[in-house]
Order: C-alpha cells, then sequence, then structure tokens
C-alpha cells in the first residue's frame, strides 16, 4: 500500500523542541517534492516547509523561518522537520504530502490534498504550559 505516515507530534511546552518525521511506504521519495503543512482549528491549511526532490530548493513559511528546519534522506525515504523554539501559534495537525517534480515553492503554494500524488494522515503538535 502506497502511503505517507507523519509521527513524532505530541504535546511541548513553549520554547521547546519536536521532530516530525514522514515516512513514505510503497514507493520512493526520489522523485518527490515533499512539504509539510497544518492546519489549525478555525484556520486555513498553510506550507509550512517544503523541499525539492534532490534537495536544491528549499521554502519556508516566514513565520517558521530560523526555527524550523526541513531534510530528506531519500535512501531512508523519509523527509524531517526539526522544530526549535516552538510557540503556541505553531499549534495544528501537521501534514506530509508528497508532489512529483515541483519546487519547493510551487509545492508548498498548494494546499488542497487534491493537488498532491500523497498526503498523510497527520500528526497533533500542541504548544502549551
Amino acid at each position: 500500500q502506497e502511503q505517507l505516515v507523519e509521527s513524532g507530534g505530541g504535546l511541548v511546552q513553549p520554547g521547546g523542541s519536536l521532530r516530525l518525521s514522514c515516512a513514505a511506504s510503497g514507493f520512493t521519495l526520489d522523485y518527490y517534492a515533499i512539504g509539510w503543512f497544518r492546519q489549525a482549528p478555525g484556520k486555513e491549511r498553510e506550507g509550512v516547509s517544503c523541499i525539492s526532490s534532490n534537495a536544491g530548493s528549499i521554502y519556508y513559511a516566514d513565520s517558521v523561518k530560523g526555527r524550523f528546519t526541513i531534510s530528506r534522506d531519500n535512501a531512508k525515504n523519509t523527509v524531517s522537520l526539526q522544530m526549535n523554539s516552538l510557540k503556541p501559534e505553531d499549534t495544528a495537525v501537521y501534514y506530509c504530502a508528497a508532489l512529483t517534480d515541483a519546487t519547493a515553492t510551487t509545492t508548498c503554494a498548494r494546499t488542497e490534498f487534491a493537488e498532491f500524488d500523497y498526503w498523510g494522515q497527520g500528526t497533533q503538535v500542541t504548544v502549551s504550559s
């Protein structure tokens, strides 16, 4: 079964860190740009960070620049999002998604499930004291 699976979410205090992972099964991520998206209750889904298939282009939303770092390990078929200095406004469900042959900017500009080749089921991140 071809799917993306996110992991690493949880409850963390403000200023803390979490590392999210997006693992592909049933297919290889080599030819896909991967994006991390989030959606908080009552808010629109937004692109947080995206990376092209060869990691040649990377995009970060202004709200996370300097705090989040995206990386990929094609040998392990995974993409990670290291989140530091977390704030309460980072609280959301985080999803990863795969898009064939796209730049990081193009990937993060899309937010509809139907526009992607694969979506994960999401992982909850809660930042609260």
